[in-house]
């Protein structure tokens, strides 16, 4: 996995971020979803390297072998924010002073409050298969509810969550991955979902993803309602899966073109899980985007 890469582990000052980077060019930070780790991009990344960029594969703060550090009452510990205030760091330690970046699911998520916190570092901004936090919180439906309840189950009070998914972390995030995707278990990399078991099973990765969760219901809300109206002026790249739930529930064009001055939409091929399920066609919409003009 990751062969030719470097990975390192990095003091970013409040956490220690796991990364693995390589290539030559300009640089590109990839962040993954929920419930994985950085191995979500091992068949995207190398096709980037071979497109002329260097390429950052970063585990956000709580996931993978980052830190998980214990959860402040205000939950700013796993914002949005202090995770993203994560990865320009980490960027920065590794010589990039600005950078694109591409996000999936919750990494679309800190992706999206990097390019707002720190504007001036990011290039280029692509969000896969999501519509930002506030949107999923202000309209929500029967439908949404139904299909994406663990945003209502995981920030429940600690520990209920932690103990119910701590008797069996392997059949809850195992759910977690066919229920949204639309997809099995063989269709993932057996290599990549034993790196996600390995990652998902230590009682405090759950406290962790938990965490997350509860900061994205109370201050990351806080944060994205001072931040509606404002758009962001680097070319952003909103990419779905084209047999994916979440383009039924939403109109992403329009809630992306509502934050954006420079919006480009595309899909590829499949649901929720598309950088797994097709990494060819993953690495050429953000080839495609970041070769756009700044």
């Amino acid at each position: 996995m990751f062969e030719g890469f470097t990975r390192r582990r990095i003091d970013t000052g409040e956490v220690t971020i796991n990364c693995v980077h390589g290539g030559q060019g300009p640089a590109v930070l990839l962040l993954h979803g929920y419930p994985q780790n950085l191995a979500e991009w091992a068949h995207v990344a190398p096709r980037l390297v071979d497109a002329g960029f260097t390429v950052v594969c970063a585990d956000l703060r709580g996931y993978g072998d980052s830190d998980k550090p214990a959860c402040a009452p205000d939950h700013a510990t796993y914002s949005f924010r202090a995770m993203a205030a994560d990865q320009a760091r980490l960027m920065a330690a590794l010589g990039h002073e600005r950078f694109a970046v591409a996000g999936h699911d919750r990494g679309a998520r800190t992706a999206h409050r990097l390019a707002l916190d720190w504007s001036d570092r990011v290039s280029h901004l692509a969000v896969l298969d999501i519509v930002p936090t506030y949107d999923m919180y202000d309209r929500v439906t029967k439908r949404l509810a139904q299909t994406y309840w663990q945003w209502y189950f995981l920030p429940a009070k600690a520990p209920l969550p932690e103990r119910m998914i701590g008797a069996d972390p392997d059949f809850f995030y195992e759910s977690c991955l066919a229920s949204v995707g639309g997809i099995g278990l063989q269709d993932f990399d057996p290599e990549l979902l034993a790196d996600y078991r390995r990652c998902w099973r230590p009682p405090e990765a759950i406290s962790a993803w938990c965490s997350d969760y509860r900061a994205g219901a109370s201050i990351d809300l806080e944060h994205d309602a001072a931040d509606l109206h404002r758009k962001l002026e680097m070319p952003v790249l909103a990419l779905w899966g084209a047999e994916g739930i979440m383009q039924t529930l939403f109109d992403i064009r329009a809630l992306w073109e509502a934050r954006c001055t420079r919006l480009s939409t595309a899909t590829a091929p499949g649901g929720h899980w598309f950088p797994e399920q097709a990494p060819a066609e993953t690495a050429k919409a953000l080839i495609t985007h970041f070769r756009r003009q700044a």
